[in-house]
This record gives structure tokens, sequence and C-alpha cells, in this order.
């Protein structure tokens, strides 16, 4: 007769069953998701014991807040000795052994990631898509590779019925590492308290179909059988063990410990979500905002970007068109800064592989990404730069599967200062580096593929809009009270292309309150943007 086993087990215990050389995959982004507890027991046995050692560690996006808390844990020499994923800058201590070379690097797009988990729960040979063509994931440019060290090949160029592919090979996950809110004493899992599900489901199945183990955190177990079976997220039978974390270890985001709007238990009101102060960001994202049309799937990647919904619901216009995160989200208003990933009044939650289904479609009208660098042929970096590897996050599958894409960023950046006096744009202090080279460091968006695709891609800074034209950076305009050639053109490394009818960004967007987005929004067509014809700049 079958006999019940109690799954629940310590900390201590769940990193007592991790061996050497495992390769561990977690279901995690920024805090959401993660396994705090074990990885601190984690942590606490290498340093007392050597073991384990030569770990794999991979996941799908950003994992940790930047400084004391996620993958942090694990960043000690010896321990882990290959990283796989697609964002390091949440763990700086991680990211400065892959850039010394003490662990192997391997950064790959975050769609691609939790589509692999389904092929290697399903034992598929791998992920076929055109996602990161021309990009530094392409074995062509880089393949990923992020140190000198790093020199398996997790992805190769392939021909399929007459078209050219990129094929990510699957690989073995020995331990699976999830999060839930409740356990039963089974292990079946509910994600009630999380604001976003993540890939938590895949990511066990491919654990447990390769024989290996799938340890889930959660804040309270319930007794057997008295979850409902629809909230269930992850089934008990994929569960072998359950860790309860304490309140401190079970971040819901990475600065928010619970918030009930992220989780749907309420829906608050917009006019309590914190406003952009008013300075660069607000110029570059109500700018960025101006390209919002009625009805537009939008996503806003993390950075300034993420200040378009702080702008949209300052204005009132969140009601025009359907903000979604890569998370999951779809609906509401997303959140930005440490609470970025998540969203405010969400219609719909879904799971984090099947966004990325939707959004490799084409489901994207309009995407709205960071700027860290950009170049003569309208390539983009975010993911690698002056020494610090961050990775790419979703902003590889995110941009290339969006009909329209406008990349935010300052114009220069260490020490840039401005303000606004009377709707014109007053540079206080330049940036000591500048973000518009000749070329970039690593290309995370291909202008080239873009241009290839008839994409249409917008730069957009706090003094000047560029485009991308038949494969040219063009300037199309610049801020009240800038002058082009010594704020704009003696900033840059390369010369663009200056379009003959160069428009001045109105000057309403440089002022403490604005309100005329809803009007723009509701007169701006698909032809042109007839709200700048006013402000042509003579000459």
């Amino acid at each position: 007769m079958f006999q019940f086993r109690s799954k629940l087990i310590t900390p201590e215990e769940a990193a007592a069953l991790i061996p050497s050389g495992a390769t561990i995959a977690a279901s995690a982004m920024g805090l959401a998701g993660w396994a705090e507890e074990v990885a601190l027991a984690l942590r606490d046995r290498f340093l007392s014991t050597g073991q384990p050692r030569n770990l794999t560690f991979v996941h799908s996006t950003g994992l940790g807040n930047w400084k004391d808390k996620g993958a942090h844990h694990l960043a000690h020499e010896g321990m882990v000795t290959k990283w796989v994923g697609g964002h390091i800058g949440c763990s700086p201590e991680f990211a400065k052994l892959v850039m010394q070379n003490k662990c192997e690097g391997y950064c790959l797009p975050q769609g691609v990631i939790v589509h692999l988990y389904r092929e290697i729960a399903a034992k598929r040979p791998g992920v076929l898509t055109k996602v990161g063509m021309h990009t530094f994931v392409d074995p062509r440019v880089e393949g990923g590779r992020l140190n000198s060290i790093s020199n398996q090949d997790y992805v190769k160029v392939v021909e399929f019925e007459g078209d050219e592919y990129l094929f990510y090979k699957s690989f073995p996950i020995n331990v699976a590492l999830i999060r839930g809110t409740v356990a039963d004493e089974n292990g079946n899992l509910t994600e009630d308290g999380e604001g976003v599900l993540l890939e938590a489901l895949p990511v066990a199945q491919a654990a447990k179909n390769y024989g290996g183990i799938v340890i889930a955190q959660v804040e309270h177990v319930a007794k057997l059988g008295s979850l409902h079976p629809k909230h269930v997220k992850v089934p008990g039978v994929l569960v072998d063990y359950i860790v309860v974390g304490k309140p401190e270890n079970h971040f819901q985001t990475m600065g928010t410990y619970y918030e009930p709007a992220f989780a749907g238990e309420l829906k608050t009101p917009l006019g309590t979500i914190p406003k952009l102060p008013f300075d660069e960001r607000i110029f570059i994202a109500r700018r960025a905002a101006m390209e919002l049309t009625p009805g537009a799937i939008v996503n806003l990647g993390i950075g300034i970007a993420d200040g378009i919904a702080s702008v949209a619901a300052d204005e009132g216009i969140s009601e025009l068109m359907t903000l979604t995160t890569e998370l999951g989200n779809v609906g509401g208003v997303p959140g930005n800064g440490l609470d970025f990933g998540h969203a405010y009044n969400s219609e719909a939650t879904i799971e984090h592989q099947s966004q990325f289904d939707w959004y490799d479609g084409g489901g994207l009208d309009l995407a709205f990404l960071g700027l860290a660098e950009a170049d003569q042929f309208g390539n983009v970096n975010v993911s690698k730069f002056r020494g610090r590897a961050i990775g790419c996050g979703g902003f590889i599958d995110i941009t290339q599967g969006s009909k329209k894409v406008v990349f935010c960023g300052t114009f220069t950046a260490q020490g840039l200062k401005v303000s606004a006096d009377r709707g014109k744009l007053v540079i206080l202090q330049e940036g000591k580096t500048r973000k518009l080279l000749k070329n970039v460091e690593q290309i995370t968006f291909s202008g080239k593929y873009a241009n290839k695709n008839s994409q249409p891609v917008f730069y957009i800074t706090e003094r000047a809009v560029f485009t991308l034209e038949n494969g040219e950076v063009t300037l199309k305009e610049i801020a009240p009270g800038i002058d082009l050639d010594k704020d704009v053109l003696q900033q840059m490394e390369f010369t663009p292309q200056i379009a003959r009818d160069l428009k001045r960004i109105p000057q309403e967007l440089f002022r403490p309150t604005w309100g005329g987005l809803r009007r723009m929004i509701e007169e701006g067509t698909k032809q042109g943007n007839p709200r700048l014809e006013v402000c042509t700049v003579p000459g």
C-alpha cells in the first residue's frame, strides 16, 4: 500500500540535495518566483563545506535586486562555473565573475529560454526561431558568449525549407527551483499571491523528465486536498520538496514584499501610482508616448521606457491601448523601477512562455525599450558595455517581434543634467559619455535586420528624435532651446542624415503640466504626425 511521505523539508535539507556538477534552472524574475530561502542555505553550505561545486545555473531573465538578494548568493568562485541566462545585471557580483573569466557566461534571449524549457521537458531537440538573427547571439556574431572561456555552442544557424533560422539546442536540467504562495502536503502549488506566473510549470516538467528534482518555496502549507484544482499551477506530482520561506525572503517584486494590486486582489486608483519627476526622463517618456495609437498592444521595457506607463496614467489615456509586460500581464498599468515586470490592475495574467508565443508571432503593435548605445547603422546595445555584462533579457525577442519599436534613452550618459525653462530644454551639464557611436560594443538590436524587414524604428532622447530610414539613422526632430550643431551633432560620433523638414518637439512637453496627450493620440494618423507640422525649424 502507498504510504504518504511529507515533502516538507528545511532550507538546509534542500541545499544538501543539490550535488556538484548539477544544472539548476530557476523560474524567477527579479525576486518574483525566486526561492531566496533555498539560495541562502545553498550559499551557507558552499561557504562552510565547499559543496556543491561546478554548478550550471540557468534562468530566463534578471534575477536579483541589483545588490544583496537573488542570484547574488550563488556568486562565489567555484560554486557556479557556467551561467546561461537572459540577464545578469540584477546580480552585479555574478556579472563580475563572468567578466573576470571566473565563470563561463552565455546570454540568450529571454523568450527563447522560456520556450526552451518546454522543448527540454518534451525531450525535443531545441527551439527553431528567427529570434536573435544578426544580434550578438547569432553565432556569426558572438554566439551569445560573454567571455573568452565560454566555448560551448548553444545556438547555430540552420536552413529549413529554404529559409534561415537560429536553432537553440536543448540540454538536461537536474534541479528546478520554483516558488508559489501555498502548497498542500502533496506539493500541489498555487501562485495566487504572486504578481506574475512565470515558467514554474515547464521548468518543473523539464527537471522531472530528466530524472531531476523539483524544490518549491512557499509561504504557507495547506492540508492535502484542500486546494481548488484550477488554482494549482504546478501539480504535486512534479514537486519533490517544499520549503517554507520567511516573509523577508519571499518578496513579490525586487522592491515590494506584497502589493495586492499586483496579485489581482484589488484594483488600485490610478491616481496613487507614483508620478515621474520633472526631468529628462519625463521629457523622453512624454515624446515617446506620442507614438501610442488607439487600440495598440504595447510592451514597455525597463528603465526610461517604463515611465511611459506613468505618463499614460497621468494623462488619463491608459484605457486607449493595452499595456502588457513580457512576464504575462495584459492590461492595467505596468509598474516601474524595482516593480518592473508587474502591473497594477491587470485584466489578465498568463504564463511567461505563453506571452512570448504571442509576442514572437507579431502580437505587439508597439514596443518601447531602453537605449544604452546606438550607432550609425541603427544598431542598439543594452547588453554589454564599458566592462559591464548586463544581458538582453526579453529585448531581442520583443524588438524583433513588434510591428514598430521605439528606443528611449538620454543623449549622453554619466553626469547629464537638464532642466526646462518656459517650454525650452536647457542643458545644464553634458554627460561624460557619448551614446550615439560609430559602432556599438554589442549588437542587441540589428538595424540591418530591421531595415530588411521594413520595421519602423524610432530613437527618442530628451533633445532629439531619430528614425531608421533606408538603413540610415535620420534626425527628424530637436527640442526647443537646443542648438543643432553644439547640442546634437557635436555630441555624436557620426553624422546622421538630417530630414529636410526637421521639426521641433512640442514645447508643451517641457512644461510641468502637459495634459495634451489624449488630443495628440486621437488626432494622430498612420500617415504621419501632423501635430508636429507647426514646429518646423527654419533652414
